[in-house]
């Protein structure tokens, strides 16, 4: 689901693995669905970068910067 209703620190089922996969092609990233070192790491750049919290978890507030970066033909998935 995207964007994701709850924070994933871990992706627990089915649909948040979908939505770390989702965040990961946003930051070009290999589309695992596992929170990874990588993914981690680009999760807080774009935190940085937004000024939000940086935390390193996939939220609605670092969800919505994502697609803020994401070409309009990759947005809405």
């Amino acid at each position: 689901m995207w964007p994701p209703e709850r924070v994933i620190i871990a992706p627990a089922n089915a649909g948040e693995r979908e939505a770390m996969r989702t965040a990961q092609r946003a930051l070009k990233l290999p589309e695992t669905g596992d929170m990874d070192p990588a993914t981690l790491a680009g999760l807080r750049g774009v935190q940085a970068l937004f000024k939000l919290p940086v935390t390193g978890v996939l939220d609605r507030p670092t969800a919505e910067a994502l697609d803020r970066l994401r070409p309009p033909s990759l947005r809405g998935e």
